[in-house]
């Protein structure tokens, strides 16, 4: 279906035509009309279109009447026909932009990098570590120290404050290592100068227009 193509929301569209949107992944901006149990209601060229209230964003919405009037950018996740049901969903188009955000970001990030981190979570086998630019990787327990060590929790806590260097990316996740860091005696090297050129190079410049770019909007 043409990107240009443009219908007035009195007109009615085919079912047919509903479900190539769905099947094409199209993006339609639509206006809250109603507030009803669980969701509210907006129509698609005529045709009366349910957002579960889960459906609506990302983020937990507490108040349904807050929503009413607002224009959101949706997908059509239910096309039936057969139940004249139409389901959209603004969460699925703020996820696929938060992934592309997200890929922007992994993309501008360099193998070598060296940053501050929060440790955010510990497991049996590493530590996640949120960066300074919101992006989360994980420390190996094989990454973390030059001596052997038998849980993470005899390296890292919670909430502490680390310096890591990335030594991998793969299917958009960070491998961090604390390891490369620390000489032989495991004492932490000076970093300093690699951490400045990873902010003054390193910060993502991708816009968000390049971001969506290949995106199908309605």
């Amino acid at each position: 279906m043409s990107e240009t193509t443009n219908r007035s929301t009195e007109e009615k569209i085919s079912w047919e035509e509903l479900q190539q949107m769905m099947d094409d992944n199209t993006i339609l901006n639509v206006q809250i009309k109603g507030v009803v149990n669980a969701g509210v209601i907006a129509y698609v060229q005529g045709v009366r279109g349910f957002i579960p209230a889960s459906q609506l964003s990302t983020h937990y919405v507490e108040d349904l009447n807050e929503w009413l009037n607002k224009n959101i950018d949706v997908k059509i996740i239910t096309a039936d026909p057969e139940q004249n049901r139409l389901v959209l969903s603004g969460r699925a188009v703020e996820q696929e932009k938060n992934n592309a955000e997200k890929a922007a970001q992994i993309d501008a990030v360099s193998v070598g990098s060296v940053f501050e981190g929060t440790v955010e979570k510990i497991t049996t086998y590493g530590a996640f570590v949120r960066l300074e630019n919101g992006l989360s990787g994980l420390v190996h327990i094989s990454q973390m120290s030059t001596k052997h060590i038998k849980t993470p929790d005899d390296v890292v806590k919670t909430g502490e404050k680390v310096n890591v260097k990335v030594i991998q990316k793969k299917e958009g996740k960070l491998s961090l290592s604390m390891k490369a860091l620390l000489s032989d005696d495991g004492v932490e090297e000076d970093y300093s100068k690699e951490a400045a050129n990873f902010k003054s190079e390193g910060d993502a410049s991708t816009s968000l227009g390049s971001l969506l770019a290949g995106i199908k909007l309605d």
